[in-house]
């Protein structure tokens, strides 16, 4: 299910925009898409979650500490400023229901699919 999710989350990147672009899994069940990001030491007041016009839009900021007296940076490898993450939603999902959460570091968006979109069983009688 996570390639199929992954055609039908299609990704719009920002690089123009953005100092880096976290980590995202995608995945689907019958009822729903899920959109996980990586965000570690970002603050939930520093994350946007938008949906406009059939495009989810992830945008935030992980600020760098800052050198102290007494304290000096050996290394730096993790990423940090600006990021936007823009995904085209399928046309079966159900905007008014959209929901996102933030916990340990990690944003969990819930895209639920429209009932219309909603696989149904019919039962077939051979005669």
């Amino acid at each position: 299910h996570v390639r199929r999710a992954v055609h039908r989350l299609q990704a719009e990147e920002s690089f123009f925009f953005a100092d880096w672009a976290p980590a995202v899994d995608i995945q689907e069940t019958d009822k729903e898409y899920w959109v996980k990001v990586d965000l570690p030491e970002v603050n939930r007041e520093d994350v946007k979650v938008e949906l406009l016009e059939g495009t989810l839009t992830i945008r935030g900021e992980r600020r760098q500490e800052k050198e102290e007296k007494g304290k000096r940076f050996h290394r730096i490898e993790r990423e940090y400023g600006h990021f936007v993450r823009r995904f085209m939603l399928p046309g079966e999902v159900d905007g008014s229901k959209v929901e996102a959460h933030f916990k340990d570091g990690v944003l969990r968006v819930t895209l639920p699919k429209a009932a219309v979109s909603m696989p149904k069983s019919v039962e077939v009688k051979v005669a």
